[in-house]
């Protein structure tokens, strides 16, 4: 009886793998056309851009992850505000952040000064900056050793040793600190070696962990950037050696061809914010912040003129 069944079902199976043979066989008609494929015209995929998303970038100064903790409630903010979608986005490098500007692919900048003559000369507009949690409109740069450092105890001791800075980019981290040597009659090439931190990302937490485990002599930092460190580091093992001078601000900047009133609805929206009202603050703070003041491109005249001391602007 079982041997039965067992036939049974064979003649089944195969029953059923002759007509779906038949079927495929009868799909493939002769005559029908083949399609001849041509694999040297090829098109390169582009990924839909989100037309209908304002996007929003932060110079990634510090972590993807920083970055995206300081401004998520400022973004959450500026949608409720202005009825905006706005999409926060996250450039791994400086130069990146700029040809992604340039390239129409963010729309609102956050940045530092320096970045911002790059952005401006391919067409961005300032239209905002920042007031420090200091309560001022402009930022130093910091000069940093180890604290047991014996070897520098002033800013001319600096000659001949390993400095850190962020990147080439940076103002506070390494274009403040270039010029302040520059006062002091210390030029580039009076150190054994100037480098910049490495990777995407987080440039100013690394400068200051390579001078906390010794790696490197001297370091160059924005100020702030210790207090962003204290959870990773012990920062009484950090001397500041010095502070450079003031520069104007943080600048918020819009990339060419941004239609206006996007621009006009955003900056009402972030001049309105009040430090003095409590869920504002907790905007402000998040972001680093005290308040966010009007901005027109001669600001940072101050900035470029440094830049031309130095020879790195005509």
């Amino acid at each position: 009886m079982k041997k039965l069944r067992f036939d049974s079902l064979l003649h089944l199976l195969t029953t059923m793998l002759l007509f779906a043979c038949l079927l495929a066989a009868a799909g493939c008609s002769d005559s029908e056309e083949s399609v001849v494929v041509d694999l040297s015209r090829r098109e390169p995929l582009v990924a839909p851009r989100q037309v209908d998303a304002i996007t929003y970038a932060y110079l990634p100064q510090y972590s993807h992850t920083t970055s995206f903790q300081r401004h998520r409630k400022m973004l959450e903010y500026l949608r409720k505000e202005t009825g905006l979608r706005l999409r926060q986005i996250f450039p791994d490098t400086f130069d990146e952040h700029v040809k992604m500007v340039a390239r129409g692919e963010i729309d609102i900048s956050y940045s530092n000064p320096l970045i911002y003559l790059r952005l401006a000369d391919a067409g961005a507009s300032a239209f905002a900056r920042i007031v420090e949690p200091n309560g001022e409109p402009n930022f130093r740069g910091q000069i940093i050793v180890r604290q047991d450092n014996p070897a520098i105890k002033s800013i001319d001791d600096c000659r001949g040793k390993r400095w850190i800075a962020v990147d080439p980019g940076s103002a506070g981290g390494y274009l403040f600190a270039l010029g302040f040597f520059h006062d002091h009659g210390i030029m580039a090439e009076d150190f054994e070696t100037i480098d910049f931190a490495p990777g995407p990302g987080g440039k100013q937490e690394k400068v200051a962990l390579a001078v906390y485990a010794g790696a490197y002599d001297v370091g160059s930092i924005r100020k702030g950037t210790l207090a962003v460190v204290s959870g990773k580091i012990d920062v009484d093992d950090i001397r500041v050696l010095a502070e450079t001078r003031p520069y104007p601000g943080w600048v918020y900047a819009s990339r060419k061809g941004l239609d206006p009133a996007v621009v006009k609805a955003i900056s009402a929206a972030m001049f309105k914010l009040d430090h003095k009202q409590p869920d504002d603050a907790v905007v402000l703070d998040a972001a680093g912040m005290q308040a966010i003041l009007p901005a027109e491109d001669s600001d940072y005249d101050p900035v470029r003129e440094l830049t031309r001391t130095l020879g790195l602007r005509k």
